[in-house]
């Protein structure tokens, strides 16, 4: 009988290429995830790893393991989900979470005083990745649930064993003060209104400041572009102290201090949120539970 920890182990080392990386992913040491590897390797009677460099790569009878196992973990996670199901539909148990940053903060803490409420048997536990390495931990099963978002209008791709839900829009607004020239508009604000004052960004490589492109995309004359900040805390700081403006998504707004308004463009920036989880877990009652707390709409 094949040891479903080495499974696991093995599958881990095919996607990271070394020892240390998937004895970092799982929570192990090297010299652990070696013996899991050497203990498969006398259960199937033939070598699955090959020394490579510094890393390791599989053997042809590494490989067809591997290409294998989903099917295995996936046969295993709906003997627990089934058994779960059977139990009146009890969400119960550990839901591990991870999302982006942003999600966390603005659609996950806020949910967990009413997911503790409707379901005391359930813990959350919550771990930051983007969205690229959200959805390979759960396709890999080191996560039971990601919070991702779509980049640049395009969802990240994901595995067949995925299942992918929309579940949030989140929205971008121009932040400036109550003093602010613009402030007082009473018509929508546009691009070549936006483009006439100094700005704070994100940097380059973020959502916000592929946001903010888009937004000035038709803008003939270059944007003054003041300060480049990543922390919204800050760039907010810098708005009420430089009078700039900031383009800052709702889920990651902090609290808007008095001398302070937030005013929605009229090419307002968007971006979907998605859940996500493993087809085999489909049935789960925690995962369900989660979203339900999540956007009631939902489940």
């Amino acid at each position: 009988m094949i040891d479903v920890s080495a499974l696991h182990a093995l599958r881990a080392v095919a996607a990271l290429g070394t020892l240390a990386r998937a004895a970092d992913e799982l929570g192990y040491t090297s010299s652990a995830i070696s013996q899991q590897i050497k203990r498969l390797e006398r259960q199937i009677g033939t070598p699955v790893l090959a020394q490579a460099g510094r890393g390791v790569v599989l053997t042809p009878a590494g490989r067809a393991v591997v290409e294998s196992a989903g099917e295995v973990f996936q046969a295993l996670e709906r003997c627990v989900e089934s058994a779960r199901s059977a139990d009146e539909g009890v969400a119960r148990g550990v839901v591990r979470l991870v999302g982006f940053s942003t999600a966390l903060r603005g659609l996950v803490a806020p949910a967990l005083s009413r997911l503790h409420q409707r379901y005391p048997d359930l813990t959350v536990h919550i771990s930051e990745e983007d969205p690229d390495r959200a959805l390979h931990s759960v396709h890999a099963g080191t996560a039971d649930l990601a919070l991702v978002h779509d980049a640049d209008g395009v969802p990240a791709a994901a595995p067949p064993s995925i299942v992918r839900r929309p579940i949030h829009t989140d929205r971008g607004d121009v932040i400036m003060k109550r003093t602010h020239p613009l402030a007082g508009r009473k018509s929508a604000l546009t691009h070549s209104d936006l483009a006439r004052y100094p700005w704070v960004t994100s940097p380059a490589g973020t959502v916000c400041h592929q946001w903010f492109r888009r937004l000035f995309a038709d803008t003939p004359t270059d944007v003054v572009v003041r300060h480049l900040v990543d922390d919204f805390s800050t760039q907010l700081a810098l708005v009420e102290g430089d009078d700039v403006l900031a383009l800052v998504p709702r889920l990651a707004r902090p609290v808007l201090g008095d001398g302070l308004i937030a005013v929605s463009p009229a090419r307002t920036p968007t971006r979907e949120v998605y859940a996500a989880w493993r087809h085999s877990a489909n049935a789960s009652p925690a995962i369900h539970a989660v979203l339900d707390v999540l956007n009631p709409a939902s489940s």
